[in-house]
């Protein structure tokens, strides 16, 4: 029955497309990958919330702690299952590797990342694990998205255009934020973007928004109802929470790098290593229970009249009403959120470090407001730096300051808080990026040399394959012997460069044609001349290593058009400077989305 309806679709779907023009069936293709985007966030986030509603209800009523400790161990133990036994070992993490799929892959995304992001990440952050669902879940819409362009046989413009549209919907839903979807979408992950590209985007921003409002239940979705007047007399603190977040940001991505390595470097079974990070994770969230999944429930307790409650139900219960009992536990959950995450996704968990950030930078604006106003100096609004701080903490680590921004306007239901917001955010993103040059998704790809900037020229350069570029076919001269030799090779060939060789292709130089011209024409000079008289050291060489940006850096120090290409320590071919602009232009022409 239900493969008759699936297939009733696809046939009224390929009947639209033969009747709509182009633009029109893209209209449509980004509200049906919107939808799809808005289940995948309803199952994710109903699926998480309902886990977590039962570990507090044990754990509140059955008096049994340790429920919360033992259940993220059950989730990353059943990940790692699912990975084995139904992924085919192995599941992509992060968002980098959409960049990686659009830049390197043609905008294909393999179709088991449209369920198999929703079931090991659900598993994992629905037991209790300590990271993130919006990480999964922009990776399954931009899955949606790719895979519905294949189905279709849309270009490979259209498929990255529907992959922002995945990108966007899922962000729009999982927070009811349609433009802080958009906005990440165009700011994190796609590398040139049209302004007629985005209505597509964010018709499929608001459909998956509009159907998370519709069909989610907005108690599970991270919102503030409340929040206080802004005060412009607090600006200077605003600016040293942005300073403060900054900072916090690097202290989050540096560790959380080095957890990762750390599980990379441990030689256990897949088993052996998931109980072996699990079980310390339990130790941690035992003491430190709002660790638990996603966080959200405490983010909102800290920014509510009595942020004493989050003691509650912690070993720290008799300390509920004690200030700086409480700022401790929270400065102390702060820091060890990182190590929580990282342990979650190193030990073979599935998540994502975008709703850690939430959390981190809730509980970073918490404590410097909470001590500010516990020294006496004046009197801040807890709850409006508990909310800034997000937007601090998000900026900073995924340096994405315009999402930031949008998404906690939206998701506070306002603009209040604007000014501050703006302060905060671009603080923050400054201090971040003067310490890391690279954002936290994209840390992995830099450290295999397939890093993307927010330079687009660098991006396209980067993923122009040098060996496709490379002409081997020049015929070379021997050092010995006069110019005949290279006047019979100027008449049968077009060739204005000449590689001088020994008798193992070891590069001996280089010889230009415009430099030769007058001496060819003589008669008397090509008799007695010879190649080793006119030949030059080249200056540059190219190396099959170099990137792409590397040899244009080159050609720009060379002042010359072709320079020579060294592959074993022997000479190997010409790469042309105009061959490479046009490599560029036609790289750039089918990654620019229209």
């Amino acid at each position: 029955m239900f493969k008759r309806i699936i297939y009733k679709i696809e046939n009224l779907i390929v009947w639209s497309q033969s009747k709509l023009s182009e633009k029109q069936f893209i209209f449509l293709s980004s509200v049906l990958v919107g939808i799809s985007a808005a289940f995948a966030v309803i199952v994710l986030k109903s699926f998480a919330h309902s886990v977590f509603s039962l570990a507090t209800y044990i754990n509140g009523v059955l008096k049994l702690s340790f429920i919360n400790s033992i259940l993220p161990i059950v989730g990353i133990l059943l990940t790692i299952f699912i990975v084995k036994r139904v992924l085919g070992g192995t599941i992509e993490k992060g968002t980098s590797q959409i960049l990686y799929a659009v830049a390197k892959k043609s905008s294909v995304i393999p179709r088991k990342q449209m369920y198999a992001q929703i079931v090991t990440s659900s598993l994992t952050v629905g037991l209790g694990g300590s990271a993130g669902l919006e990480s999964p879940i922009v990776i399954t819409g931009a899955a949606f998205g790719s895979n519905y362009a294949q189905r279709y046989k849309l270009s490979y413009k259209d498929r990255t255009l529907l992959i922002g549209c995945g990108v966007a919907a899922g962000i729009g839903a999982a927070f009811n934020a349609p433009i802080a979807g958009v906005l990440f979408a165009i700011e994190v992950l796609l590398v040139d973007v049209s302004i007629s590209a985005f209505t597509p985007i964010m018709i499929a921003a608001a459909t998956g928004a509009l159907v998370s409002e519709i069909v989610l239940d907005e108690s599970i979705l991270l919102n503030f109802n409340q929040q206080q007047k802004f005060d412009y007399h607090n600006i200077p603190y605003y600016i040293l929470l942005g300073i403060f977040a900054g900072f916090i940001a690097v202290y989050y991505s540096r560790n959380f790098q080095k957890v990762e390595h750390f599980f990379e470097r441990i030689k256990l079974r897949p088993y052996k290593k998931g109980l072996f990070g699990a079980s310390i994770l339990a130790a941690i969230i035992f003491v430190f229970p709002t660790l638990f999944g996603e966080g959200y429930e405490s983010i909102k307790t800290l920014s509510e009249n009595d942020p004493g409650q989050i003691l509650e139900n912690t070993l720290f219960s008799d300390f509920r009403n004690n200030s700086w009992a409480l700022l401790i536990f929270v400065g102390a959950t702060m820091l060890l959120k990182v190590f929580a995450t990282g342990i979650t996704l190193g030990s073979g968990g599935n998540g994502g470090n975008f709703a850690p950030s939430l959390f981190l930078g809730s509980y970073a604006g918490f404590i410097f407001s909470k001590l500010v106003n516990l020294t006496g100096f004046t009197k801040l609004p807890i709850s409006n730096f508990t909310i800034v701080g997000m937007a601090g903490i998000l900026s900073g680590l995924f340096h994405a300051p315009l999402t930031a921004i949008f998404l906690i306007a939206e998701i506070t239901g306002g603009y209040e808080l604007m000014i501050p917001l703006m302060i905060v955010s671009s603080i923050s993103f400054a201090i971040s990026k003067r310490f890391e040059k690279h954002s936290l998704d994209l840390k992995n790809l830099a450290r295999k040399g397939n890093a993307f900037t927010n330079n687009k020229d660098t991006n396209i350069l980067s993923v122009l394959d040098i060996n496709k570029i490379i002409q081997t076919d020049y015929e070379t001269l021997n050092s010995e012997g006069n110019l005949e030799k290279l006047v019979e090779l100027i008449s049968r060939s077009n060739q204005v460069v000449f590689a001088v060789v020994d008798e193992n292709l070891e590069l001996l130089g280089v010889i230009y044609f415009n430099d030769i011209r007058k001496i060819i024409f003589s008669v008397f000079k090509v008799k007695y001349t010879s190649i080793k008289e006119i030949m030059q050291t080249p200056k540059e060489i190219i190396y099959l290593t170099d990137s792409m940006e590397t040899v244009m850096n080159k050609f720009e120090n060379s002042k010359v058009a072709f320079l020579p290409v060294i592959k074993d320590g022997k000479y190997y071919g010409f790469i042309s400077k105009s061959n490479v602009l046009e490599a560029y232009r036609s790289k750039l022409k089918s990654m620019t989305i229209e």
